[in-house]
Order: structure tokens, then C-alpha cells, then sequence
């Protein structure tokens, strides 16, 4: 037991030492921010509150972030959330405390979240989409004693605040405007010194996409455990020291703020959009020679729909990784990437509860176009069946990872924490087998399995098909109750612009390269398929459609 511990100290070892090589993450690290990193390790510290600590000591001018015409630089935001958590202090906020964050992509999202930590407390991510009724079941569910929120949103806020018994009148704090009786969070931070506080441990609660039931908190607690799995992350993709990372996936879920704090852990600088727009987000790649993003796979379904005249006016050639992750990439978009933006496309697997569990270069992705890759270092990965056994190579089980990213848990649902575990291994329902060379394939989630004629149809595999179809811009498969068959299988299409093809010519195209159960039986044309903000398709609301079917 000693000498295998011994191997994973070593083993880790040499991989940080050459993730700071390779990234030249600790060229610029002079002895007032070596202190600082060492103060904060000692006390167990690794997250943002420490990243902007460590940065504004060695390199205080750097630019943190680009929000239009602005820059602010670490050391800025560094005495910035000082003075914040200052001012928290000063209105009853302190250890233990929760305040909610629904805020667009903008730089108060990262002061927020370094003041709590500096505080000991917490911070909650919520959806600024979020009906009234959503909000206060999450403020509730949480506890946060405050909030920050687009001013623009404040009759939202208020009408949940009836669901939510710990938010006083004297916990709102509007950002991006003023509103009457409230204090601007500018006022907020003038209101207090100059303060140097030493920080404490560092919690997030990100609450699930929730696209089925109720959406549950996620608590995770930044210390070395989370910094070791982004080491394991950076030692497969090509991030460096002083990257300017352009962030378009919302900051509220996991995708966006992983890999926005991993740009800054290198003393990135993030270049912040309120939301994705293909175009935009071409011409922002361009202008701010942007060599890093984190994309999901609907983007990238977007990107690819503009007419090649109006993608070959922006210029990409600074992009070094194009990560892209929080739902299935279809093969064939993978390829059609990797063709349009060259060799800089990695795929990932990961859930807010389990962090980064995989990855895919591009060389993967050409090799085996969709597979998810394979497990970073410190990652164990089992496929388990229904009785929790290990399924032979290439069979299909349920995916389940240990590492040091695991969450702590979900807040105040001990039931369901326990639920999605075994043997300190997490699942949140992914199917998935291993092929030959070692590389991970999602198939489908365990509740969107379909059971036809008594046999196992994995939706992934009829969309791949599907998604094949020179025609077909997107697809996604559910099954519905049959008499005979238990479940058929039906199919909801989004057809390429000008497209003609029908349901007769894709039953053929299908029933070429799958067999009989898999064959979708009924098919519905859709200008677009539902989904949540992160891209995932969201397959009840395909499950309940009551419009028109085609039968074939």
C-alpha cells in the first residue's frame, strides 16, 4: 500500500512538472507570488480567490479580462474582491454562507465568486434564465442569503423571493444598473478600503441542467484535489501561460467556468461575450487573436451552417484548442471541425459532478470520429451492468468515474448522492462502451435507452446514422409505447437548409446501415430541436410531442 501511494505521489509529481514546462505556467512567478501560492496551499487553497492573488503579485498589469472596449488587470480584480468580500463582511455575510450568482459572462461572476471564498462561504450558479418559480426553488433549495443579478431582471428576483426565506431586501445586489433602493455593486465595492484578507477554502455549488426532475447542487471545494485534474486536463490539451481564452458558454454551468478558470490559472486572459453568435464569435477569434475556447456541440452545428463565404472573412489561424464538451458531438461534425478550423478541435467527457473524466485530440477524433477519448491521468473508469459487474471491451455499461474532481456531493440530497454512487464511484447515467485501441464511446443516457422487440436500441447509434445523411443537420431518437414492440422508435430531424429529403429516403438510408429494431418506424421534421442553454437536447419534451408523425 506504502509503495503504490509512493507511485501516485510520482507519478503525479512528474506529470505537474511537466504540465509547467509545457504550459510555461511558472515563468513569470517572482517570490512575492511564489509566498502567496505557498500560503495558499498550506491552507489547502487552490481556487480562483488564489489564481488572482498569485497572478496580481508576480504580474499585476496583466489583463485578466477584455469585456469590449475594457480591460481590467488581476491586480485590479484582485483588490476588487477584496474589497467586496469587505463589504459582505460588513452586511452579516460571512463563513458558511451561500449568496446566488445569476449574472451574464461578465467579470463580477469571478469577483463574486473570489470574495465568498476569501469569506469561507460559497457561491450558487444560477441560470439568468431562470423563470420566477425556478429561482426560488433554487434559492431556497441552497440557502444563499444574497444574490447578484442582472439589474434588468430584478422583477424575476422579486417575485421569487416569496420562495425564498434567508433572502432579506438587504441581500439583492443589482449589477449593470441601478435600481432605486438598492446599492450599485460599484458603490458596493467604494464603500470600503483597501483590505488584504488571507482567504479561506473555496465552495461552489453548480446546480445540474436539470433536463429531467428537479435540478440538484453540485458542491465542489477547490483545493489541490481540483488543481491535480486540471493539471491531468493540460497535459492532453495545448493550453499555455498568457492565453486569451474567449468565453461564450454561460459562466452558470460547468463548461464555461471550468474552462474559463483554467485560462486564468495560467494567467490567461478571458475575453468575455454575453452569450454565442456565430458570427461574432469568428470576428472576436480574429480581433483578439483568441487561442483558446470551450464550444458545445450545438455551436459548433451553428458555426457550420454559415455560408463558407462569410467564415472565410474572419481569419482563425491564432486558435490553438477548440474544446468542445456538455453534450454528445456527433462524428461527422467532429470531421466537419476538424476539416474547417484544422487540427485544434478535443473532445471531452465530464459532467458538473464527476469534472473532466476524458479527452480526444484531434488525431482521436479523425481515427474514430465522436469517441470521447480516453480517461486523463488519476481517472479510473468503470463500465458497469444492471448488477454493477464490469461488461466485457466493447460491450455497453454504464459509466462510472473516481477521481479527484469528484464532487463532494449534493446539497442537502444525501438520497441522491448515494444514488449515484458505487464504490466511490460517480455515474449520472451515461452509457458507454471501449473499443480496441482504448477510446470511450457514449451510446446514450441509461433513461433514453429504447427496449424494441426485447432489443437494447442506444439512441446515440441511430443518430450517428442519422447524422451521416449529407441532408441532415441534426438529429436526436426517443422511443414511444407500441403494443407489439413494447417501445418503436422515432425520429426528430432538422434538415440542412434547401434540403429535400423525406422520411421514405432516411428509413432507406437507415435500414443500409442498421438493423430492423433500430430502424426509426416514425419521423417528425423540425425547423430546430429543443434544447437547454448548454446545448443538450432535451429529449422529455421530444418524448411528449403530440404534433404530426410520419409513419413509414
Amino acid at each position: 500500500m506504502v509503495i503504490d501511494k509512493a507511485r501516485e505521489v510520482t507519478g503525479w509529481a512528474r506529470l505537474v512538472g511537466r504540465v509547467a514546462r509545457k504550459t510555461g505556467a511558472l515563468g513569470e512567478l517572482n517570490p512575492r507570488g511564489l509566498g502567496a501560492l505557498v500560503r495558499s496551499l498550506a491552507r489547502g487553497q487552490a481556487g480562483l480567490s488564489t489564481v488572482f492573488r498569485v497572478v496580481a503579485r508576480s504580474a499585476p498589469d496583466r489583463a485578466a479580462f477584455l469585456t469590449g472596449n475594457r480591460s481590467r488587470s488581476y491586480g485590479e480584480v484582485d483588490a476588487r474582491i477584496d474589497r467586496l468580500a469587505t463589504g459582505l463582511r460588513r452586511r452579516g455575510l460571512g463563513a458558511g454562507d451561500a449568496v446566488a450568482l445569476m449574472l451574464y459572462n461578465r467579470e463580477e461572476f469571478f469577483e463574486v465568486q473570489g470574495a465568498m471564498a476569501r469569506l469561507g462561504g460559497a457561491a450558487v450558479s444560477v441560470s439568468w434564465r431562470s423563470t420566477p418559480d425556478e429561482l426560488g426553488y433554487l434559492l431556497a433549495h441552497s440557502g444563499a442569503r444574497g444574490i447578484f443579478y442582472e439589474a434588468e431582471l430584478h422583477e424575476t428576483v422579486t417575485r421569487a423571493r416569496a420562495h425564498a426565506p434567508k433572502l432579506s431586501p438587504e441581500g439583492l445586489f443589482p449589477v449593470g444598473a441601478e435600481l432605486p433602493g438598492h446599492p450599485t455593486y460599484e458603490a458596493l465595492l467604494a464603500s470600503v478600503p483597501d483590505a488584504d484578507l488571507e482567504g479561506s477554502e473555496a465552495t461552489v455549488v453548480i446546480y445540474t441542467s436539470g433536463t429531467t426532475g428537479r435540478p440538484k447542487g453540485a458542491v465542489r471545494k477547490f483545493g489541490a484535489g481540483q488543481s491535480l485534474g486540471f493539471a491531468a486536463f493540460l497535459d492532453r490539451v495545448p493550453f499555455q501561460h498568457g492565453d486569451r481564452h474567449l468565453c461564450v458558454c454561460p459562466l452558470y454551468h460547468s463548461t464555461g467556468f471550468g474552462f474559463a478558470g483554467m485560462a486564468l490559472m495560467l494567467g490567461g486572459t478571458l475575453v468575455l461575450e454575453r452569450d454565442f453568435h456565430p458570427e461574432r464569435f469568428l470576428a472576436a477569434i480574429e480581433r483578439e487573436k483568441v487561442t483558446t475556447t470551450a464550444v458545445v456541440p450545438t455551436m459548433l452545428h451553428r458555426l457550420l451552417a454559415l455560408d463558407p463565404e462569410v467564415t472565410r472573412r474572419h481569419r482563425t489561424d491564432s486558435l490553438r484548442a477548440l474544446v468542445c464538451g456538455g453534450a454528445q458531438l456527433p462524428g461527422p461534425l467532429a470531421v466537419r471541425t476538424l476539416d474547417r478550423f484544422g487540427p485544434v478541435l478535443y473532445n471531452f467527457y465530464g459532467s458538473t459532478e464527476t469534472g473532466i473524466v476524458t479527452c480526444a485530440s484531434p488525431d482521436d477524433l479523425r481515427a474514430s470520429p465522436g469517441t470521447i477519448g480516453r480517461a486523463l491521468h488519476g481517472v479510473s473508469v468503470r463500465l458497469l451492468d444492471e448488477t454493477g459487474r464490469e461488461v466485457p471491451r466493447h460491450s455497453v455499461g454504464e459509466l462510472y468515474a473516481r477521481s479527484s474532481m469528484l464532487v463532494e456531493g449534493y446539497h442537502d440530497d444525501a438520497k441522491a448522492t448515494q444514488a449515484s454512487l458505487r464504490e466511490g464511484y460517480f455515474s449520472v447515467g451515461d452509457l458507454a462502451r471501449e473499443d480496441a485501441d482504448g477510446r470511450y464511446h457514449i451510446v446514450g443516457r441509461r433513461r433514453d435507452m429504447v427496449i424494441s422487440g426485447g432489443v437494447n436500441v442506444y439512441p446515440a447509434e441511430v443518430e450517428r446514422a442519422l447524422d451521416e445523411h449529407p441532408e441532415v443537420l441534426q438529429a436526436a431518437v426517443v422511443g414511444v409505447p407500441d403494443p407489439e414492440w413494447g417501445e418503436r422508435v422515432r425520429a426528430f430531424v432538422v434538415r440542412r437548409p434547401e434540403a429535400t429529403v423525406d422520411a421514405l429516403a432516411l428509413r432507406g438510408w437507415c435500414r443500409a446501415r442498421l438493423s430492423g429494431p433500430k430502424v426509426p418506424r416514425e419521423w417528425v421534421f423540425l425547423d430546430a430541436l429543443p434544447s437547454n442553454p448548454t446545448g443538450k437536447i432535451l429529449k422529455r419534451e421530444l418524448s411528449t410531442w403530440d404534433g404530426p408523425v410520419e409513419q413509414t
